[in-house]
Parts: C-alpha cells; structure tokens; sequence
C-alpha cells in the first residue's frame, strides 16, 4: 500500500467511525485502533508538514472532515519547545511519529489554587495518549529532545482550529482563551491526495 492510500484508509475509517459510533467512548476505541496504523509506519508525512520552526512549534493540518467532525493534525516540535498548559474541550488521540515528547498532565484543584501535576508520560514511536473533558483534558507537551526534532499526529473530534480553549498558568489567576491556529503551507479540508 503506498503512503497515500494509507492516510486515504485512516481517513475513510475515521469518516465511517463519526457516521456510525453510538458514543464518544465507541469513537475513540476505533480512532485509536485507525491512528495505532497510521504511526505504524513512518512514510507518509510530506516533508512540508514536517518542517520545525526555530521558536515555536508548529501545527499543519492534514485533514479536516467537511463537517468538521474530525482533524488530523501533525505537531512539529524543534529541539525544547514545549506548549503552554492546556485544555482541548473535546477528545483527542495523540499518536507519537517521530522522536519523543512529554505529556504531563494537570488536574484542577478548586477555585483560587494551585494545579497539580499528575505523572508525566514519556510518548516513544508507536505510542498512543489520549484526552478528553470525560477522562483528563489538561496538559503541558513538550519535545523530550534538546537537540533534535520530534513529531507527534494528533487527532482532534473537531476542527481544533475552530475550538476556543483555556491556556492555564499552574498558579491561579493566568487563564487566557486561545485558538490554535494552523501553520499550514496549504489549508486544504482534504489531504491533499485524498480524493484523487
């Protein structure tokens, strides 16, 4: 199978898993199975939608459902960066491609406290993270390398670019309403192959 047809794959999966799943519980078990194939292998990614930039990370959207059901997404991490902590406001499955990356999520601690961090994952190739405002939807992600890339594909169950979300400081009282945005060298709802 080439690389196209292997995203192709995931993204009818994930099509046929939105239409047909009688949950979000339902959903994320198949979109964890179609994301565990397509970090299965490390060939499919055009290099345009892996290139680092020297200050922030970067984050290129590779598909988005019309319907805005579902993104792919692939996060680009230079050597050190790391996001702010967190929220996402709906689930989310992160696949790990290339290198490595901390996950360390946080938990609220009541109004006017201080969060706490609960234990940091190390994600490896092959790994799978999840989040969700059902199971844990707050986190810092870092690159676990200081002196290479590493790449991570996340899977959104929205147009993450359109979700307004919660950049928190572990301290009380920093809290700021974001939206992602997308670096993307072309903004196309579909893989760029996906209907050819």
């Amino acid at each position: 199978m080439d690389a196209n047809e292997h995203v192709r794959r995931f993204i009818r999966g994930m099509t046929q898993c939105v239409e047909q799943a009688p949950s979000e519980a339902a959903c994320v078990e198949r979109a964890r199975a179609l994301m565990a194939d397509l970090i299965s292998r490390d060939d499919w990614l055009p290099d345009e939608f892996a290139q680092p930039h020297p200050q922030h990370y970067q984050q290129y959207l590779l598909y988005c459902d019309p319907l805005e059901r579902f993104s792919l997404v692939s996060f680009v991490w230079g050597p050190g960066q790391a996001t702010p902590v967190h929220n996402h406001t709906v689930w989310g499955l992160i696949g790990m491609l290339r290198g490595a990356e901390l996950s360390q999520p946080y938990e609220l601690t009541g109004e006017g406290r201080p969060m706490r961090a609960l234990e940091c994952v190390r994600m490896e190739p092959g790994d799978i993270e999840m989040v969700s405002p059902s199971s844990g939807d707050i986190h810092r992600v870092a690159n676990a390398h200081p002196d290479r890339v590493s790449i991570s594909i996340h899977l959104y169950g929205a147009n993450i670019d359109a979700v307004r979300r919660i950049a928190f400081d572990p301290e009380p009282g920093a809290e700021r309403s974001f939206t992602s945005g997308y670096a993307s060298p072309r903004s196309p709802n579909f893989w760029p192959h996906a209907r050819g």
